[in-house]
């Protein structure tokens, strides 16, 4: 019978199936296969009962090498920046959770930050092991964020996502755009750019979609309600970049700017305020709306 570990401080075990080789010891095959930790590191592991049998019982480090054997083994988190800011659980059944992320709080475990990322935090403080984002927003981004709570019906939700049936608005501050008569839908094509992490537009058949419309104006800048009809990575912001009016605060685009801190006192002025679908399951049309204000 095999096991689940439990979550440990909101992260889960990593799973390796022991391959073919002669090793005498399950402490030997973790000494050669991920050599860069190191036998002291290990033995660490298993004396802490970090290193697990396909059951879920922890191992000495003379337990014999099995081929074919499943290992459940957790790996050391190195400390991290804190983000200094929580994020709201504005709605949880036995199905979805949506979640008021604030700025600069990744969503998903990456680079740095594992600890300290909405999954996590949420996988920590609820113990729901099977949590998933059904979509995701920018670490600069504040706002709504859609969670899957069972694995069992999370395709039907992801399709939702596919088939571009979930209605979802942003607001943004950013300069005036006198040049355009709004609301205005802007579309081009966007590709990868330079460094990898960003994105451009060129020249070729559009691929991305926004409708831009005028909420209330706020001196020199606007406040723009945008309606993405594709979902591109960065869209929003490349988008009103390329116009001319990039977002207040933004830091990669038009032009990347190089900082070693994040400056909590200029958040990237966009926030995913609204979602709204149909239930696949339920048939209801549900509504969720951020709490957050960009000021």
């Amino acid at each position: 019978m095999q096991g689940t570990p439990p979550l440990r401080e909101g992260v889960g075990a990593s799973t390796v199936r022991l391959p073919p080789g002669a090793w005498r010891s399950v402490l030997d095959f973790l000494v050669q296969h991920f050599a860069d930790v190191g036998e002291a590191n290990w033995r660490s592991r298993f004396a802490r009962g970090l290193v697990l049998n396909e059951q879920g019982r922890p191992l000495t480090p003379d337990a014999p090498y099995v081929v074919g054997a499943r290992l459940h083994y957790y790996r050391e988190l190195p400390p991290e920046p804190v983000i200094p800011f929580t994020a709201k659980i504005l709605f949880q059944d036995e199905q979805l959770l949506v979640a008021d992320k604030p700025h600069f709080l990744p969503v998903l475990p990456s680079g740095r930050f594992v600890q300290e990322t909405l999954l996590v935090r949420l996988k920590r403080e609820l113990g729901l092991a099977e949590l998933t984002p059904l979509h995701r927003i920018d670490r600069e981004t504040a706002g709504l964020v859609l969670f899957s709570c069972q694995a069992a019906t999370r395709g039907r939700y992801q399709a939702l996502f596919a088939q571009r049936l979930v209605e979802k608005t942003y607001e943004a501050i950013a300069p005036m755009l006198p040049q355009l008569r709004l609301p205005y839908t802007h579309k081009s094509r966007m590709v990868e750019g330079e460094p990898f992490f960003r994105m451009r537009e060129v020249v070729g058949e559009a691929n991305s979609e926004t409708r831009i419309e005028l909420l209330e104006r706020r001196g020199l800048c606007n406040l723009y309600r945008l309606l993405p009809v594709t979902g591109r990575k960065h869209q929003l912001r490349v988008h009103l970049a390329g116009l001319g009016a990039p977002i207040l605060n933004d830091s990669m685009y038009p032009q990347l700017q190089e900082r070693e801190a994040d400056d909590y006192s200029r958040p990237l002025q966009l926030l995913a305020r609204g979602l709204r679908f149909i239930d696949p399951l339920s048939g209801q049309l549900r509504e969720f709306e951020s709490e957050r204000v960009l000021t």
